[in-house]
């Protein structure tokens, strides 16, 4: 499943859950968007939030921005499921 994420680096206190736009789930990490980091650390989040291997989740498209999809390899019910359940809150 392909996932429209918006990472917000820098956050004081790091999560995955709520909504950006119309359909984009936000994922908070600690780590600053510099080399790299904050990126890896948001794939890390998504993997965890989703209950999947951090091999499960791979970066599609946004490498340099803030907006990234990714694409997750698990069970596809299960996964929008939480996707959803996310984007809630």
């Amino acid at each position: 499943m392909r996932l429209a994420i918006r990472v917000r680096p820098g956050a004081s206190r790091a999560g995955v859950g709520g909504r950006y736009g119309d359909s984009a789930v936000v994922v908070k990490v600690n780590e600053r968007a510099v080399d790299g980091k904050a990126t890896e650390a948001a794939l890390r989040a998504v993997a965890e939030a989703f209950g999947v291997r951090r091999a499960d989740v791979r970066l599609v498209s946004g490498a340099t921005s803030r907006d990234k999809v990714v694409e997750i390899v698990g069970d596809e019910e299960e996964l929008a499921r939480r996707a959803e359940a996310l984007r809630e809150g």
